[in-house]
């Protein structure tokens, strides 16, 4: 089960749950992954709601990795993500969010 007050998030691929992060590591290989902009940038689409799919599976590839998945992106192309592409760009969403809010 996930913890919120550490960042995480659980993902249904394929029926089976994932726990996802976004670690500093994480970050590093999503904001590498995007090639240009920054994180702030990819925030910013996402609150604006003017992100894309490429988006949406960068932060979710990042986020697994971060829970200690070891696939790729091409693992996930053929993958039954509950909740389909909404519920994918809801958890980026929530990782994001989570990932660079403070704990009250």
């Amino acid at each position: 089960m996930a913890n919120p007050w550490a960042g995480e998030v659980t993902i249904m691929i394929d029926g089976v749950p994932h726990t996802c992060k976004l670690t500093l590591g994480a970050l590093a290989e999503l904001e590498a992954t995007l090639g240009t902009g920054t994180l702030v940038d990819l925030i910013r689409r996402f609150e604006g709601a003017a992100f894309s799919g490429a988006d949406v599976m960068a932060v979710v590839v990042a986020g697994l990795r971060g829970g200690g998945w070891t696939g790729t992106m091409a693992d996930l192309l053929t993958a039954d993500i509950a909740g389909g592409p909404v519920g994918a760009a809801k958890l980026a969403a929530t990782l994001l969010a989570r990932a660079f809010a403070v704990p009250e």
